[in-house]
């Protein structure tokens, strides 16, 4: 009988002791998610623990999330300011460049010697270079730094590519590149702004690396997931040991130093379409031309 009730009464504290782990246990877990929410917040502030294990874990983490917090807000800190510098220098570029260009632009309607004629067509030109290299260096610093704001929504596919011909017709024009667009009835997710921009700068390298009296194709076909836009020319073609470096940041091939470019278009292509949960893909041929594979989601 004393056996029996010794034994009850040590389940009972057994017991006791159970639930009172199992309290304390839940108490931690509550404290923890609490210091996740608010760090994840970024209102997180240090609380006070006695000097258990668990409370130095739980000291420990704290001391982890507090450094995080802090962190962040200095990273965001920092990103507010380069913002603000490349809106800045955004601002205080676009006006004279603009000024040189117009002004350039009004002699060039002058009664100009043959000599003087060439001297302001290449100030043209170089304010023209000038003005695009900026441009293009104030679009990848908002890309690398997360300002750019990407929405996508569905829309049309085909209204995205006449949208991109009709701003690069006269420069096929010029160098009588026969570009054409073969119509499709196709509907993707996508920001238009842009993917115009992506796929600009694509059909811009096509154009530019083709000679005169050559052919770019552009043209769209649907899956299940994606929707795939091809650019194919007839131009100078990609070796295969550059296809792997040519989305990287400033990188120009050997066959293209003669041209004007800086190197940028084709990462910032692929960072746009990064954004959008797309990708792209390149086949080519060293002197039988190349065909870029752009591909955005379908929803």
């Amino acid at each position: 009988m004393v056996t029996m009730l010794i034994i009850i009464v040590l389940l009972f504290i057994v017991s006791i002791c159970s639930i009172y782990y199992c309290i304390k246990s839940k108490n931690t877990i509550r404290k923890i998610d609490e210091m996740l929410t608010t760090a994840i917040n970024g209102n997180f502030q240090e609380f006070l623990f006695d000097e258990t294990s668990v409370s130095a874990i739980q000291n420990k983490l704290a001391r982890f999330l507090n450094g995080s917090t802090i962190s962040y807000k200095n990273t965001q800190k920092q990103k507010m300011m380069i913002e603000t510098m490349i809106a800045d220098i955004s601002h205080q570029t676009k006006t004279p460049i603009s000024n040189i260009l117009l002004y350039t632009s009004l002699l060039s309607e002058e009664n100009l010697t043959p000599e003087q004629k060439i001297q302001v067509d290449i100030l043209i030109q170089q304010s023209q270079k000038l003005a695009f290299l900026i441009n293009q260096l104030i679009k990848l610093s908002r890309l690398e730094n997360g300002i750019l704001s990407i929405n996508t929504e569905i829309q049309s596919v085909n209204d995205l590519l006449k949208n991109v011909v009709n701003q690069l017709y006269i420069s096929a024009k010029d160098k009588n590149i026969n570009l054409q667009l073969n119509p499709c009835d196709i509907s993707a997710n996508f920001d238009m702004k842009w993917t115009s921009e992506a796929v600009c700068n694509i059909l811009d390298n096509a154009i530019k690396y083709t000679e005169p009296g050559g052919k770019v194709t552009i043209s769209a076909i649907a899956f299940e997931m994606f929707c795939r836009i091809d650019i194919e020319d007839n131009g100078i073609g990609i070796s295969e040991e550059e296809q792997a470096k040519i989305f990287t940041r400033f990188y120009r091939g050997e066959q293209v130093h003669n041209k004007d470019g800086v190197g940028i278009g084709l990462y910032l292509s692929r960072e746009i379409l990064f954004l959008e949960n797309g990708y792209i893909k390149v086949s080519s041929k060293l002197g039988q031309g190349s065909k870029f594979s752009i591909y955005i989601p379908i929803n």
